[in-house]
């Protein structure tokens, strides 16, 4: 998989990309990464890649012109902008850009970008939740990590990938490890009752709880 990203700071994804399964799946040619700055299209002595808005306001807007050439040379990709007003990234969401031969992502700055380049030069846009950050990298950064473990090869046990939260409607359950009493606090006895029946009916349970306290909105309505 090739995975293009358009960013003022490539320095950003120095350490994003050199750790745990992403540096590996990046080591293994499992992902191929490439960078595009828009200011290697910008012009004058102070390489200018954004200006105030039309029409007033606060803040400065990214220039059409350092982006469209920067995302040009990438048409046949997949191109995703992350900007607030995007579409919620979800695990579906994850789950097809896994599938996706060339994906482009682009990383808005400022106040965000001139809207013609999202008009003309953008597949898909894409928010990271409901808050504003300084920048699309961190969201940049998820997309990577959360495309990277779904790909072949990446992750030792790929049926991990198959029962986690939101497979389904559900929450994943709580799980525990050795040993069986930490200071005082134990793990429920039926996970060490070797009754897989009776286990899995527990976290069925547990997965119903916690989804209806933490999350409502994603159980199925009648």
């Amino acid at each position: 998989m090739r995975i293009s990203i358009v960013t003022l700071f490539k320095e950003f994804f120095d350490s994003p990309l050199e750790v745990s399964l992403v540096g590996r799946a990046i080591a293994d040619g499992h992902i191929d990464i490439d960078f595009h700055d828009p200011r290697d299209h910008a012009e004058g002595t102070h390489r200018q890649v954004d200006d105030s808005p039309f029409g007033g306001g606060a803040g400065m807007v990214m220039m059409p012109e350092p982006l469209a050439k920067s995302l040009e040379p990438l048409e046949n990709s997949h191109r995703v902008l992350f900007t607030p007003t995007g579409t919620p990234l979800t695990q579906d969401t994850l789950d097809r850009f896994a599938t996706i031969d060339h994906l482009t992502l682009v990383c808005g700055r400022y106040e965000g970008v001139d809207q013609r380049v999202a008009d003309h030069f953008i597949d898909e846009e894409i928010s990271l939740g409901d808050f504003v950050l300084l920048g699309g990298e961190v969201a940049a950064a998820c997309v990577i990590e959360g495309v990277a473990r779904l790909l072949p090869g990446v992750i030792g046990n790929p049926a991990s990938t198959g029962a986690e939260s939101f497979r389904g409607d559900l929450l994943e359950e709580p799980v525990y490890t050795r040993p069986s009493d930490f200071r005082g606090w134990t793990v429920p006895a039926v996970l060490l009752s070797g009754d897989h029946g009776k286990i899995e009916a527990w976290r069925q349970q547990q997965r119903e709880r916690r989804t209806a306290e933490r999350r409502p909105d994603l159980l199925s309505s009648d």
